[in-house]
């Protein structure tokens, strides 16, 4: 990939899943404190259990710009996967002018390689970029995601459906000047 040109990722389709939660991660967060102090306010991190922290979003992008964003409810899978990708990729490639003359990349997530989408991708799809499948996640559109989080931080979202608004109205206000600047 070293040696394409320049102009070459300029019709490339980046897509990915992200999840974003209304109260920061749902995972383990390590904290350093002193010796009792572990009931300190500032030591404490709200959570919402069962599910109800959190929105996930399947989004694309180009350096012209930012294709759909879609809300994803429940889990993900092949099937709901293939049904984003027929709904959304080719409008989201017509949208930011490069129709059908886009290269696709996805990373190699298992609802990504099953066969009904890699069968959907090779009728449906100009080109797909393929890669290795131990290759380090080096989608741009995770820069993407990182901007959409800073931005949707500075709100106080509540609930999922503040969340939900909040994302797409931060998402339409990405400029394609930052999507140039983060692949």
């Amino acid at each position: 990939m070293l040696n394409k040109p320049e102009t070459y990722w300029n019709n490339v389709l980046f897509a990915d899943e992200s999840k974003f939660n209304i109260f920061g991660s749902d995972g383990r967060i390590m904290v350093s404190r002193r010796k009792n102090e572990e009931l300190n306010p500032k030591n404490l991190i709200g959570i919402v259990k069962y599910g109800g922290g959190g929105v996930l979003v399947w989004g694309c992008m180009s350096t012209s710009g930012l294709g759909n964003l879609i809300f994803i409810d429940g889990i993900m899978n092949h099937a709901h996967y293939l049904n984003i990708l027929r709904d959304n990729l080719k409008l989201s490639a017509q949208n930011l002018g490069i129709r059908n003359n886009f290269v696709f990349y996805q990373n190699n997530d298992p609802k990504h390689t099953a066969l009904n989408v890699h069968l959907w991708c090779l009728y449906n799809c100009p080109q797909n970029l393929k890669t290795p499948s131990q290759l380090p996640d080096l989608n741009p559109i995770e820069h993407i995601c990182r901007e959409l989080e800073v931005r949707v931080r500075k709100h106080d979202s509540k609930t999922k459906s503040e969340l939900k608004t909040v994302r797409m109205e931060e998402w339409m206000n990405i400029d394609a000047e930052i999507t140039k600047k983060k692949w």
